[in-house]
């Protein structure tokens, strides 16, 4: 009889204690899955307004200062609507822009209506890109992605000012030199 009891008061016990076993063991598991990043495939960026506007292909205005405060490589494409090459280099860039998006920033300034902004960069031919890392130093091309860069420097200290590319570049190119930058895959 107290092999009976015993087995009344066990069973129930058993069976409460391996359902709490297996809600514990199930919820783990989900708790150490990876979530997905912004950025990464199969997750959807949320931005605000403000953040739209900095993350937005065309500009009208450009502030550094705060598009280096994302931390992200900064690809600045200056180009304009009559330009042939810049023509044929605008789907590279806008597939880019939307692939990196939430791991670089990528930012087409038109010449023609914003002249303003053209004329605080090194602007000789069109189309002409500006790499900025995601510290706001200028980028220092690798040597091995076989994409020939401008290095500007500062005359009174030698230190870099901008690092640019003239002409249009390829989406493989682009891509690995935005890696390159640091950009996520």
């Amino acid at each position: 009889m107290n092999k009976r009891k015993v087995l009344r008061v066990a069973a129930p016990l058993i069976i409460v204690v391996a359902i709490v076993g297996i809600w514990a063991f199930k919820n783990a598991v989900e708790s150490t899955e990876e979530a997905p990043q912004p950025g990464q495939s199969g997750t959807e960026i949320v931005l605000t307004e403000e953040e739209q506007d900095d993350f937005a292909l065309d500009v009208s205005a450009l502030d550094l200062e705060k598009l280096t405060s994302y931390g992200l490589p900064i690809v600045i494409d200056f180009g304009a609507g009559w330009c042939s090459p810049c023509k044929q280099f605008a789907p590279i860039l806008e597939a880019m822009h939307d692939e990196m998006l939430g791991k670089a920033i990528i930012k087409y300034v038109d010449t023609e209506d914003n002249a303003d902004i053209a004329a605080d960069f090194p602007i000789s031919v069109i189309p002409t890109q500006v790499f900025i890392n995601p510290d706001g130093t200028p980028y220092a091309a690798s040597a091995d992605l076989g994409v020939e860069f401008k290095t500007y420097t500062y005359k009174d200290s030698g230190a870099a000012a901008f690092t640019v590319h003239e002409g249009a570049l390829t989406e493989e190119k682009l891509r690995a030199i935005l890696i390159n930058m640091g950009a996520s895959e």
